[in-house]
Protein backbone atom coordinates (compact mmCIF):
# COMPACT_ATOMS: atom_id res chain seq x y z
CA UNK A 1 0.00 0.00 0.00
CA UNK A 2 0.63 3.63 0.06
CA UNK A 3 2.90 4.85 2.29
CA UNK A 4 1.10 8.16 3.11
CA UNK A 5 2.37 11.04 4.39
CA UNK A 6 1.96 11.77 8.12
CA UNK A 7 1.60 15.23 7.16
CA UNK A 8 0.90 17.35 3.97
CA UNK A 9 0.73 21.40 4.11
CA UNK A 10 0.64 24.03 1.75
CA UNK A 11 3.72 25.99 0.33
CA UNK A 12 5.44 28.29 2.10
CA UNK A 13 4.07 31.92 1.03
CA UNK A 14 8.01 32.92 0.00
CA UNK A 15 9.47 29.27 -0.76
CA UNK A 16 12.90 30.42 -1.65
CA UNK A 17 15.69 29.20 -4.04
CA UNK A 18 15.28 25.73 -2.96
CA UNK A 19 13.62 22.86 -0.96
CA UNK A 20 15.88 22.37 2.21
CA UNK A 21 16.50 18.98 1.30
CA UNK A 22 18.43 20.15 -1.77
CA UNK A 23 21.06 21.55 0.76
CA UNK A 24 20.80 19.40 3.42
CA UNK A 25 21.84 16.54 0.22
CA UNK A 26 24.37 18.91 -0.66
CA UNK A 27 22.95 18.29 -4.51
CA UNK A 28 23.34 22.14 -5.21
CA UNK A 29 27.30 21.68 -4.78
CA UNK A 30 27.28 18.57 -6.70
CA UNK A 31 29.01 18.74 -10.62
CA UNK A 32 26.53 16.41 -11.70
CA UNK A 33 22.87 17.00 -12.92
CA UNK A 34 21.46 13.64 -14.14
CA UNK A 35 22.75 13.56 -17.95
CA UNK A 36 22.22 10.47 -19.25
CA UNK A 37 20.67 8.38 -16.26
CA UNK A 38 17.04 6.50 -16.72
CA UNK A 39 15.33 6.64 -13.54
CA UNK A 40 11.80 4.82 -12.68
CA UNK A 41 9.54 6.00 -10.34
CA UNK A 42 7.17 3.18 -9.33
CA UNK A 43 4.03 4.49 -7.49
CA UNK A 44 0.53 6.40 -7.53
CA UNK A 45 1.56 7.93 -11.10
CA UNK A 46 2.33 11.43 -12.28
CA UNK A 47 1.38 14.46 -13.48
CA UNK A 48 2.58 14.81 -16.68
CA UNK A 49 1.09 18.37 -17.17
CA UNK A 50 2.93 19.93 -14.14
CA UNK A 51 5.63 22.32 -15.40
CA UNK A 52 8.51 20.60 -13.51
CA UNK A 53 8.43 18.01 -15.65
CA UNK A 54 8.56 20.17 -18.65
CA UNK A 55 10.97 18.48 -21.26
CA UNK A 56 11.21 15.16 -19.80
CA UNK A 57 10.26 11.73 -21.86
CA UNK A 58 8.05 10.05 -19.55
CA UNK A 59 7.41 6.46 -20.20
CA UNK A 60 4.00 5.33 -18.68
CA UNK A 61 2.74 1.63 -17.76
CA UNK A 62 -0.41 1.26 -15.51
CA UNK A 63 -0.71 -1.67 -13.71
CA UNK A 64 -3.75 -0.56 -11.84
CA UNK A 65 -7.40 -1.05 -12.90
CA UNK A 66 -7.97 3.13 -12.18
CA UNK A 67 -6.69 5.52 -15.18
CA UNK A 68 -2.97 6.61 -15.93
CA UNK A 69 -3.41 9.67 -13.94
CA UNK A 70 -1.85 10.46 -10.91
CA UNK A 71 -5.14 10.81 -8.54
CA UNK A 72 -3.20 10.72 -5.05
CA UNK A 73 -0.51 13.04 -5.70
CA UNK A 74 2.62 11.19 -3.85
CA UNK A 75 4.11 9.96 -6.85
CA UNK A 76 4.00 13.48 -8.36
CA UNK A 77 5.68 14.60 -5.28
CA UNK A 78 8.44 11.99 -5.19
CA UNK A 79 9.30 12.66 -9.13
CA UNK A 80 9.27 16.08 -7.92
CA UNK A 81 12.44 15.64 -5.09
CA UNK A 82 13.81 13.67 -8.15
CA UNK A 83 14.00 15.31 -11.45
CA UNK A 84 12.02 18.28 -11.47
CA UNK A 85 13.22 21.64 -13.20
CA UNK A 86 12.76 24.59 -10.79
CA UNK A 87 9.11 26.05 -10.20
CA UNK A 88 9.13 29.85 -10.34
CA UNK A 89 12.69 29.85 -9.55
CA UNK A 90 12.68 27.39 -6.33
CA UNK A 91 14.44 23.98 -6.56
CA UNK A 92 12.50 21.12 -5.96
CA UNK A 93 14.58 18.36 -8.16
CA UNK A 94 18.10 16.61 -7.35
CA UNK A 95 19.01 15.59 -10.59
CA UNK A 96 17.05 18.56 -13.05
CA UNK A 97 18.67 17.35 -16.10
CA UNK A 98 17.18 13.99 -16.24
CA UNK A 99 15.47 13.57 -20.03
CA UNK A 100 13.78 10.02 -19.75
CA UNK A 101 12.07 8.68 -16.36
CA UNK A 102 9.75 5.31 -16.56
CA UNK A 103 6.34 6.29 -14.23
CA UNK A 104 4.56 2.87 -13.27
CA UNK A 105 1.90 3.25 -11.65
CA UNK A 106 1.67 0.38 -9.15
CA UNK A 107 -0.45 1.91 -6.64
CA UNK A 108 -4.25 2.92 -6.84
CA UNK A 109 -6.93 4.52 -4.13
CA UNK A 110 -7.14 0.83 -2.72
CA UNK A 111 -3.44 0.08 -3.10
CA UNK A 112 -1.89 -2.91 -5.10
CA UNK A 113 -0.35 -6.03 -4.76
CA UNK A 114 3.34 -7.44 -4.71
CA UNK A 115 2.76 -9.32 -8.32
CA UNK A 116 1.89 -5.91 -9.74
CA UNK A 117 5.13 -4.29 -8.20
CA UNK A 118 7.16 -7.44 -9.11
CA UNK A 119 6.08 -7.26 -13.02
CA UNK A 120 6.87 -3.34 -12.64
CA UNK A 121 10.21 -3.98 -11.48
CA UNK A 122 11.40 -5.84 -14.48
CA UNK A 123 9.52 -3.87 -16.69
CA UNK A 124 11.56 -1.06 -15.31
CA UNK A 125 14.82 -3.12 -15.61
CA UNK A 126 14.28 -3.94 -19.42
CA UNK A 127 13.13 -0.52 -19.98
CA UNK A 128 16.93 0.63 -19.10
CA UNK A 129 16.63 2.45 -15.66
CA UNK A 130 19.69 2.72 -13.66
CA UNK A 131 18.15 3.73 -10.54
CA UNK A 132 14.23 2.49 -9.40
CA UNK A 133 12.33 4.69 -6.65
CA UNK A 134 9.80 3.18 -4.30
CA UNK A 135 8.11 4.53 -2.03
CA UNK A 136 5.81 2.52 -1.09
CA UNK A 137 5.50 -0.56 1.51
CA UNK A 138 3.61 -3.76 3.44
CA UNK A 139 2.23 -2.72 6.79
CA UNK A 140 2.11 -5.58 8.97
CA UNK A 141 1.12 -4.15 11.78
CA UNK A 142 -1.83 -2.79 10.23
CA UNK A 143 -2.27 -6.57 8.09
CA UNK A 144 -2.55 -7.55 11.55
CA UNK A 145 -5.13 -5.04 13.21
CA UNK A 146 -6.79 -5.86 9.91
CA UNK A 147 -7.14 -9.21 10.36
CA UNK A 148 -8.12 -9.22 13.65
CA UNK A 149 -11.07 -6.50 13.62
CA UNK A 150 -12.03 -6.56 10.31
CA UNK A 151 -11.85 -10.47 9.88
CA UNK A 152 -12.78 -11.47 13.77
CA UNK A 153 -9.14 -13.40 13.96
CA UNK A 154 -7.44 -14.32 17.22
CA UNK A 155 -4.38 -12.70 17.45
CA UNK A 156 -2.47 -15.80 17.81
CA UNK A 157 -3.44 -16.71 13.90
CA UNK A 158 -3.46 -13.58 12.59
CA UNK A 159 0.29 -12.77 13.80
CA UNK A 160 1.21 -16.11 12.35
CA UNK A 161 -0.93 -15.20 8.96
CA UNK A 162 0.71 -11.75 8.52
CA UNK A 163 4.28 -13.19 9.68
CA UNK A 164 3.79 -15.55 6.64
CA UNK A 165 2.68 -12.53 4.22
CA UNK A 166 6.01 -10.94 5.70
CA UNK A 167 8.43 -13.67 5.28
CA UNK A 168 7.15 -14.15 1.27
CA UNK A 169 7.01 -11.02 0.34
CA UNK A 170 10.68 -10.28 1.96
CA UNK A 171 11.91 -13.43 -0.12
CA UNK A 172 9.93 -12.15 -3.35
CA UNK A 173 12.14 -8.86 -3.21
CA UNK A 174 15.24 -10.39 -2.25
CA UNK A 175 15.10 -12.23 -5.41
CA UNK A 176 14.46 -9.73 -7.66
CA UNK A 177 17.27 -7.41 -6.20
CA UNK A 178 19.44 -10.72 -7.27
CA UNK A 179 17.62 -10.57 -10.57
CA UNK A 180 18.26 -7.00 -11.22
CA UNK A 181 21.75 -7.52 -10.44
CA UNK A 182 22.54 -10.74 -12.11
CA UNK A 183 20.86 -8.69 -15.44
CA UNK A 184 23.71 -6.11 -14.52
CA UNK A 185 25.77 -8.55 -16.76
CA UNK A 186 24.21 -7.57 -19.77
CA UNK A 187 22.78 -4.67 -19.77
CA UNK A 188 23.72 -1.08 -17.47
CA UNK A 189 23.38 -1.88 -14.12
CA UNK A 190 21.00 -0.59 -11.60
CA UNK A 191 19.90 -0.28 -8.08
CA UNK A 192 16.55 -0.34 -5.42
CA UNK A 193 15.77 2.48 -3.70
CA UNK A 194 12.12 1.68 -1.27
CA UNK A 195 10.58 3.71 1.91
CA UNK A 196 11.26 2.19 4.96
CA UNK A 197 7.90 3.13 6.35
CA UNK A 198 5.85 5.25 8.73
CA UNK A 199 4.87 2.94 11.72
CA UNK A 200 7.41 4.32 14.45
CA UNK A 201 6.15 6.46 17.13
CA UNK A 202 9.87 7.33 18.80
CA UNK A 203 10.88 7.64 21.76
CA UNK A 204 7.26 5.25 22.87
CA UNK A 205 8.48 2.54 20.07
CA UNK A 206 10.39 1.83 16.64
CA UNK A 207 9.02 -0.50 14.12
CA UNK A 208 11.23 -2.47 12.08
CA UNK A 209 11.55 -1.55 8.44
CA UNK A 210 9.03 -2.59 5.86
CA UNK A 211 8.96 -4.87 3.01
CA UNK A 212 9.77 -4.34 -0.37
CA UNK A 213 12.76 -2.09 1.66
CA UNK A 214 13.20 -4.96 3.75
CA UNK A 215 14.61 -7.45 1.04
CA UNK A 216 18.48 -7.56 0.78
CA UNK A 217 20.24 -5.83 -1.86
CA UNK A 218 17.41 -2.87 -1.82
CA UNK A 219 18.09 0.27 -0.37
CA UNK A 220 15.99 1.04 3.03
CA UNK A 221 15.79 5.03 3.41
CA UNK A 222 14.69 6.13 6.68
CA UNK A 223 13.18 9.91 7.39
CA UNK A 224 15.24 12.90 9.03
CA UNK A 225 14.08 16.61 9.60
CA UNK A 226 15.57 19.50 11.00
CA UNK A 227 16.52 20.68 14.32
CA UNK A 228 18.36 24.43 15.19
CA UNK A 229 21.09 21.18 16.98
CA UNK A 230 20.92 20.10 13.10
CA UNK A 231 18.92 16.47 11.49
CA UNK A 232 17.09 14.80 13.37
CA UNK A 233 15.88 10.97 12.94
CA UNK A 234 11.80 11.26 12.20
CA UNK A 235 9.45 10.41 15.17
CA UNK A 236 7.27 8.49 12.66
CA UNK A 237 10.78 6.57 10.83
CA UNK A 238 10.98 3.30 11.04
CA UNK A 239 14.33 1.17 12.04
CA UNK A 240 16.93 -0.69 10.64
CA UNK A 241 17.29 1.29 7.48
CA UNK A 242 20.51 1.64 5.36
CA UNK A 243 20.39 5.20 5.25
CA UNK A 244 18.12 8.30 5.97
CA UNK A 245 17.56 11.41 4.41
CA UNK A 246 15.25 14.56 4.10
CA UNK A 247 12.04 13.21 4.80
CA UNK A 248 9.92 16.12 6.73
CA UNK A 249 8.23 19.14 5.53
CA UNK A 250 9.94 18.30 2.01
CA UNK A 251 8.34 21.20 -1.07
CA UNK A 252 7.95 19.63 -4.39
CA UNK A 253 5.61 19.22 -6.94
CA UNK A 254 1.41 19.17 -6.44
CA UNK A 255 -0.80 16.93 -8.90
CA UNK A 256 -2.94 18.93 -10.23
CA UNK A 257 -1.86 22.05 -10.21
CA UNK A 258 1.33 24.56 -11.41
CA UNK A 259 2.72 24.86 -7.60
CA UNK A 260 4.19 23.18 -5.18
CA UNK A 261 3.24 21.34 -1.48
CA UNK A 262 4.81 19.77 1.62
CA UNK A 263 4.93 16.66 2.50
CA UNK A 264 6.49 14.28 5.40
CA UNK A 265 7.50 10.71 5.25
CA UNK A 266 9.96 8.34 4.46
CA UNK A 267 8.23 8.32 0.58
CA UNK A 268 9.72 11.82 0.73
CA UNK A 269 12.88 10.89 2.05
CA UNK A 270 13.32 7.95 -0.75
CA UNK A 271 13.71 10.62 -3.58
CA UNK A 272 16.51 12.11 -1.72
CA UNK A 273 17.89 8.85 -1.75
CA UNK A 274 17.36 8.25 -5.16
CA UNK A 275 18.31 11.58 -6.33
CA UNK A 276 21.78 11.22 -5.19
CA UNK A 277 21.84 7.35 -6.86
CA UNK A 278 21.23 9.07 -10.30
CA UNK A 279 24.14 11.70 -9.72
CA UNK A 280 26.16 8.98 -8.52
CA UNK A 281 25.32 7.16 -11.50
CA UNK A 282 26.29 9.57 -13.95
CA UNK A 283 29.22 9.91 -12.45
CA UNK A 284 29.53 6.43 -13.28
CA UNK A 285 29.09 6.58 -16.60
CA UNK A 286 31.24 9.87 -17.42
CA UNK A 287 34.29 7.52 -15.55
CA UNK A 288 33.81 4.24 -17.34
CA UNK A 289 30.68 4.27 -19.69
CA UNK A 290 28.24 1.85 -17.87
CA UNK A 291 26.53 1.85 -14.15
CA UNK A 292 27.63 -1.19 -12.17
CA UNK A 293 24.56 -1.43 -9.45
CA UNK A 294 26.40 -3.23 -6.81
CA UNK A 295 29.23 -0.05 -6.27
CA UNK A 296 26.37 2.40 -7.51
CA UNK A 297 24.64 0.71 -4.03
CA UNK A 298 27.82 1.03 -1.59
CA UNK A 299 28.47 4.55 -2.92
CA UNK A 300 25.17 5.69 -1.52
CA UNK A 301 25.43 4.06 1.65
CA UNK A 302 28.65 5.54 2.10
CA UNK A 303 27.82 8.81 1.00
Amino acid sequence: KLIAPVSTGPAPAAPGEQSWGIGAVRASESQYDGTGVTVAVLDTGIDANHPAFAGVDLVHQNYTEEDGSDLHGHGTHCAGTIFGRDVDGTRIGIARNVKRALIGKVLGQGGGDSSSLAKAIQWAIHGGANVISMSLGIDFPGYVEYLTQEKNMKISPATSMALEEYRANVNLFTELARLVEAQAAFTQGAVIVAASGNESNRPEYEIAVAPPAAGTGIIAVGALGKSPQGLTVADFSNNQVDISAPGVDILSARAGTKGLVTMSGTSMATPHAAGIAVLWAQRQLDMTGRVDGRALMAQIIAS
